[in-house]
């Protein structure tokens, strides 16, 4: 039986011609050699019947091209081989049946050529033996012949089956048209064994699953096969078609939108209903300068922008540049600003609604709404609100903002180092924008709001500028009406606007900025003002903000009481509102827990709701050489113990510890040299200090401790270890001291204050200097306090350990 399946009666009726070109003699069918020379297919299976080109590497297979070449035939194997890039099979590598096929034009071998060759496949061959295991291969072969009649009513069933699926894919992809009639043109179709093979090779199947079907010799279980990945390949073609359609569909879909929109825009234009992008970017720039009142300057430069723009290609970098420019400028809000409500019942109504306590800060604010109610205008003013954090600094300017009706931007300057956040970029710079000033103008559209600058005395300074020099035209009334913005380059006007900063401390703003703003010191609260706060505002906010009613989450006054004495001693309220959140959070869990709708919180529950307390009720520290001072903070007033200590009699000494600054040690020298000259005025033992090595302490070593205003309380301590007599009241004291016994003034009387209140001491010592500073205290701060003003320390020592000869003191 030969290849046809026809018991070796049929013919195969191929008659190419050669390609014009080298010819190479031609080898019938029925007299191919017994030996072949062997090149691997890496792509895919040659089957008998095709006819396409064939590449190789003419560099890895040069010898067996010349080995066929010399040979003077023109048929070499060909067998599907899987190989890496770049490897050279080895015999193993090679399956048993392959392909013998005719080449037309085959390359020379020297590797100059093109590597490529165009093979007719004849029969299928099966390697015998191999002659020569290293390329070029050679192989002994024998030509297996087809296994089943051709003319069996099961093969002609497969043929018919084979052809319809054929039928089928013909519609699916045009490329399977082409393949069919090159294989009518040279094929009869009643040649079942070819048909089987055509099947296999029309289709995109793996080279594994087309070399079984030229390893398979019956022609049944071969069709059978073909027929397989025949019905493989038209569900991927018609899902290729499906995915291919709906592609084409969406594509069509859009280009259909596309060429409607663009008829649309020509069709407005000729009507003149619409313009290009460059009319509406000019027209919109017009429309927003049209209602406001521009400097002279500014229309100018915004018109000749206008101008330039107008001849700019849509596309040009300089457009984009041009035009952000443009968005910038045209949305400030030249000459815009918004009515004042100039009301005092009004703005104190606010001020009271919004804050307990500080009645000294709303005293202030509402002298400056007066002044501007008098002028009928308020001018830009800047202010200075400084104080420890949660004192309400930020809400205060907030509240300003809203008691005159005007709109709030607030911008932190806290660790800022680029003084362009404040002057803006060049133009030229790629992404320039304009600073924070006109930002924020932008962002209210009016020219004269409350723009808060909160954390002034935390800006940074870095080789790209020092952002607080830049703040000094910012912030002068005589210079700010003439702003000049580095990215606008147009002098804005900030005469207007009413700006506001914040402040922790003043020691880290530069004099010079300083001393253009108005400071409004807060102090801290009080544990009466603590509690008003915490049951007004507090406690309202985070029963709203925890979803809870007053019905369901209540907490009586001693339990506030507790919390603020005990968990909260700072002098702001932002850890008492985080205490009272933690006490709601742990509330809700409870009512989860225990099924309640309803649960009521007492100074019992307090302790299981937040654990120990941190804070337990404070002791003055008493003793011989033991002395209470005052001590201001950037977190608000603090009592300060200060203590001393004879170590020994052996020789002469003084030492102090507890982190002292420099003002504070050159304190501690100048109360000691003062205290040893004048041992007897102050009725001690003349030679105490001669022999005594004294150490002074202050208490809490790991908090830095700085100021003059512990002089008088470190010669007092030291007044009591010479005298050998403790200070037998409470009684605390602040004041700088000379060398000559002069007591001056100091800062922070107000904190100091409330730090003596806070820890139960009603007796105390200040300067005679800060007398005024007293009495300008609100009453309930002063109430029930017994005050010493002194000048020099001769007074201190009276009012401390002379009792009898105290002086009437202020109340």
């Amino acid at each position: 039986m030969d290849e046809s399946g026809n018991g070796g009666t049929e013919q195969l009726s191929v008659s190419y011609e050669e390609p014009q070109g080298r010819q190479a003699p031609a080898v019938a069918e029925d007299m191919l050699p017994d030996t072949l020379y062997l090149i691997p297919n890496p792509v895919r299976p040659f089957f008998p019947g095709q006819v396409q080109p064939v590449a190789i590497n003419p560099r890895d297979w040069g010898d067996t091209l010349k080995a066929v070449a010399k040979a003077k035939v023109n048929v070499i194997g060909l067998s599907y081989v899987d190989q890496g890039e770049g490897e050279r099979p080895g015999p193993r590598q090679f399956p048993d049946i392959g392909c013998v096929v005719r080449l037309h034009q085959p390359p020379d071998g020297s590797g100059a050529g093109p590597g490529q060759f165009l093979a007719q496949g004849l029969k299928r061959f099966r390697i015998v033996r191999w002659l020569n295991d290293k390329p070029p291969y050679l192989v002994q072969v024998e030509y297996p012949k087809s296994q089943g009649d051709r003319d069996s009513d099961e093969v002609k069933a497969y043929a018919m089956a084979l052809l319809q699926q054929i039928k089928e894919l013909l519609p699916l992809n045009p490329l399977y048209s082409e393949e069919l009639k090159q294989y009518m043109s040279s094929f009869n179709p009643n040649q079942p064994s070819l048909l089987a093979d055509f099947s296999a090779a029309l289709t995109s199947a793996a080279g594994d699953d087309l070399q079984e079907i030229l390893d398979t010799l019956p022609l049944l279980s071969r069709m059978d096969k073909s027929l397989t990945l025949l019905r493989k390949e038209r569900e991927v073609a018609e899902l290729q078609g499906k995915i291919t359609s709906q592609v084409n569909e969406k594509v069509s879909e859009q280009q259909r939108e596309f060429f409607l929109r663009e008829q649309l825009k020509v069709i407005q234009k000729e009507l003149g209903i619409s313009k290009d992008d460059r009319t509406s970017d000019v027209e919109l720039f017009r429309e927003r300068i049209a209602d406001k009142t521009l400097p002279e300057a500014a229309a100018q430069r915004i018109e000749d922008e206008l101008d330039k723009l107008a001849v700019l290609e849509t596309g040009s970098p300089e457009y984009g540049v041009t035009r952000n420019y443009l968005d910038w400028a045209t949305q400030v809000p030249w000459g815009v600003t918004s009515e004042d409500k100039l009301d005092l019942a009004h703005g104190r109504a606010v001020l009271d609604e919004q804050h307990a306590g500080l009645e000294d800060v709303k005293d202030r604010i509402l002298e400056f709404l007066a002044v501007g109610a008098h002028k009928g205008e308020i001018a830009g003013s800047i202010l200075l609100l400084v104080g420890p954090p949660g004192v309400g600094k930020t809400s205060i300017g907030r509240s300003v903002a809203d008691a005159l009706g005007r709109q709030f931007y607030r911008f932190s300057l806290g660790g800022m180092r680029d003084e362009a956040e404040i002057k803006g970029h060049r133009r030229t710079y790629i992404g320039a924008m304009p600073g924070k000033l006109v930002q924020a103008l932008k962002d209210v559209e009016v020219s004269n709001p409350v723009i808060m600058l909160d954390e002034i005395d935390k800006i940074g300074a870095s080789y790209q500028g020092d952002p607080a020099s830049a703040l000094l035209e910012v912030l002068d009334p005589e210079q700010n009406s003439e702003f000049l913005d580095h990215y606008l380059d147009l002098r804005l006007d900030l005469s207007k606007v009413l700006f506001v900063c914040t402040a922790n401390q003043l020691d880290t703003i530069p004099g010079p900025l300083l001393d253009r703003m108005e400071v409004i010191r807060l102090a801290g609260y009080v544990a009466e003002e603590k509690l008003a706060i915490a049951k007004g505002h507090l406690w309202p906010k985070q029963l709203e903000r925890h979803g809870l009613s007053d019905d369901q989450l209540k907490i009586n006054d001693a339990a506030m009481k507790y919390v603020i004495e005990s968990y909260c001693r700072e002098a702001g309220v932002r850890n008492l509102e985080k205490q009272l959140s933690r006490i709601m959070r742990k509330s809700i869990v409870k009512m989860l827990d225990t099924g309640e709708d309803k649960l009521r919180v007492g100074k019992k529950d307090i302790e299981e709701l937040l654990g120990k307390p941190p804070f337990s009720p404070e002791k003055t520290l008493r003793g011989v050489g033991v002395a209470t001072g005052l001590a201001w903070t950037a977190m608000g007033g603090a009592t300060l113990a200060i203590e001393s200590s004879q170590i020994h009699t052996l020789n002469r000494g003084f030492k102090t510890t507890g982190k002292l600054g420099e003002v504070m040690k050159e304190s501690a020298e100048i109360a000691y040299s003062y205290v040893i000259a004048h041992l007897k005025d102050y009725g001690c033992d003349p030679d105490f200090f001669d022999m005594s090595m004294v150490h002074l302490h202050v208490p809490e070593g790991a908090t830095p401790k700085d100021g003059p205003s512990a002089g008088i309380t470190m010669a007092t301590a030291l007044v009591s270890l010479a005298r050998k007599e403790r200070i037998k009241r409470p009684l605390a004291m602040t004041g700088e001291l000379t060398l000559t016994g002069q007591v001056l003034a100091v800062g922070g009387i107000r904190e100091k204050v409330i730090a003596a209140r806070r820890s139960r001491i009603m007796e105390l010592i200040l300067p005679h200097p800060n007398k005024r500073d007293f009495e300008e205290l609100p009453d309930y701060l002063r109430e029930g306090i017994t005050v010493h003003f002194a000048r020099t320390y001769r007074e201190v020592f009276e009012y401390v350990f002379h009792e009898h000869r105290r002086e009437k003191a202020l109340h």
